[in-house]
């Protein structure tokens, strides 16, 4: 318990083939999927996580069938209704580019932002309509926009630059976290993918530069807190090293 991550973030995989190989439709599989949201969002709680950041919807699932676009849309309202973020103290936000989202859904996410803003036992983070390499591009054209804005209009003070000039060296990488979706949080130190799928899927591509993976065959459906104390006893086994030498960890630590 003295090594909980404080961050963790999951990409929920499995929900469609949970149902596919049960003779459902995948839909059904989705609405599972929220009940796995409810089970493993009070047991961090209970843990003492204070950040869960879930894989909700990508960019590239906008290329779904409609139906299924439709459904998962229609979900993500119902499950907003749920008192879990109340129950648990836990506040709600959300990333991603918001500007595809259904105005509907939209609403509701704010007024859930909005309604759980004062929670402070944990946040739950939904990337939701997002890609890792839409966020980098979108910081991208934010900084390139106030630096032309600054070169324009000199006087001003805007919110990330001083006034006097712009110079190549002054986009750093504390400037670029500073425009990602993310800027409000640590970045993750445990990373977990259900459902028997090997890689990351455009899915914070700059904040798990030093993130421990995991990787799981269970389907996202028929995950528990079993399966979540398993993926965290795997995170305090390793040695976190961030680049360094075992001899430059122990020196460390004897100080």
């Amino acid at each position: 318990m003295t090594r909980i991550p404080q961050h963790i973030a999951i990409i929920m995989d499995g929900n469609g083939r949970w149902a596919t190989e049960r003779g459902l439709d995948r839909s059904e599989g989705h609405k599972e999927g929220v009940e796995a949201v409810r089970r493993i969002t009070s047991e961090c709680t209970r843990l003492g996580v204070k950040y869960l950041t879930l894989y909700t919807f990508s960019t590239e699932n906008w290329n779904r069938p409609a139906d299924e676009v439709a459904a998962l849309m229609g979900l993500v309202l119902t499950s907003l209704e749920d008192e879990i973020f109340m129950t648990n103290n836990v506040r709600f936000r959300v990333i991603g580019d918001r500007s595809r989202i259904p105005d509907v859904v939209n609403r509701k996410l704010s007024e859930t932002e909005e309604h759980t803003a004062q929670n402070d036992a944990m946040t739950m983070v939904v990337a939701l309509s997002y890609s890792s390499r839409w966020e980098i591009t979108n910081a991208v054209r934010q900084i390139v926009t106030e630096v032309h804005d600054l070169e324009e209009n000199p006087w001003r003070v805007l919110k990330n630059w001083k006034t006097g000039g712009f110079r190549a060296e002054d986009i750093t990488e504390e400037v670029i976290s500073k425009y990602l979706c993310t800027n409000f949080m640590p970045d993750p130190e445990l990373l977990i993918r259900t459902g028997g799928e090997l890689r990351i899927s455009n899915y914070l591509l700059w904040q798990i530069a030093y993130s421990e993976l995991y990787f799981c065959d269970t389907y996202w459906p028929d995950f528990n807190e079993e399966d979540l104390h398993r993926a965290i006893a795997s995170y305090q086994s390793r040695q976190r090293r961030f680049g360094k030498t075992e001899a430059q960890i122990e020196a460390q630590n004897e100080e």
